[in-house]
């Protein structure tokens, strides 16, 4: 399954935040109209790169999945809701992803298709998203971990992009991170005390009502985040 993930950084202005905010209730009417497309989310972000409790409403995110490249490109190039939203923006990224790996759900769902549960190989740059479903009774002692863990990640070696986003404020959390290999990306989910702690407290006290990992190979990224394109790829 052909699969997009793009960074918005809106411009600044009260008037640009509270669009954006009421398009997360709007705009999905709209995108399940669109042709090709067969799973979407829009999602906000937080403070500190998407990891702080406190919103940035000036940082949203747009993941989806499409029947070709063609009818994502059909999409960016010119579709009402693509175009609102480019207008209001200082600036998008654009990844192009190839599922490598997947399991669990999304909303009962796996939105990248048939995809082997054990990886595989890929040459190049990675992607990876993890997101969760956090029981309420236990979003006190993930967003506690959520500060120190999330700073072992900036500082990972290989690491180019991490950013946080989510569906709904503390309970719906997803990570995006770009990576410059696969085995950069290994290095740090087997190395890393803290991420190891963590996945060992997900799985004993039961964080997680549902939970997805997906990896992918970043075929072709476009505009900047932050800048900069983390990869500087064509």
């Amino acid at each position: 399954m052909f699969t997009t993930l793009t960074i918005l950084t809106l411009k600044p202005g009260a008037g640009i935040a509270r669009w954006a905010l009421a398009q997360m209730a709007t705009a999905p009417r709209q995108l399940k109209q669109v042709a090709g497309l067969h799973f979407f989310q829009l999602l906000g972000s937080g403070a500190d790169n998407g990891f702080g409790f406190w919103p940035n409403l000036r940082r949203y995110g747009f993941l989806a999945t499409w029947a070709s490249p063609e009818a994502a490109a059909t999409f960016f190039a010119g579709h009402a809701v693509w175009a609102a939203y480019a207008q209001r923006s200082l600036e998008t990224w654009t990844a192009e992803l190839a599922p490598l790996q997947a399991h669990g759900a999304w909303n009962g769902v796996q939105p990248f298709g048939e995809v082997p549960a054990k990886p595989s190989r890929a040459e190049g740059p990675v992607a990876v998203l993890t997101r969760a479903s956090i029981r309420l009774r236990r979003a006190p002692r993930f967003w506690r971990f959520v500060e120190p863990t999330s700073r072992a990640l900036a500082g990972a070696e290989g690491l180019r992009l991490a950013i946080g986003l989510g569906e709904l404020p503390l309970v719906r959390q997803a990570t995006f991170s770009v990576w410059e290999s696969a085995e950069a990306m290994q290095q740090y989910a087997y190395r890393d005390a803290k991420h190891r702690e963590v996945i060992q407290l997900t799985r004993r006290e039961g964080w997680y009502s549902e939970e997805l990992f997906a990896r992918f190979r970043v075929v072709k990224t476009t505009g900047t985040v932050d800048g900069m394109n983390p990869l500087g790829m064509p």
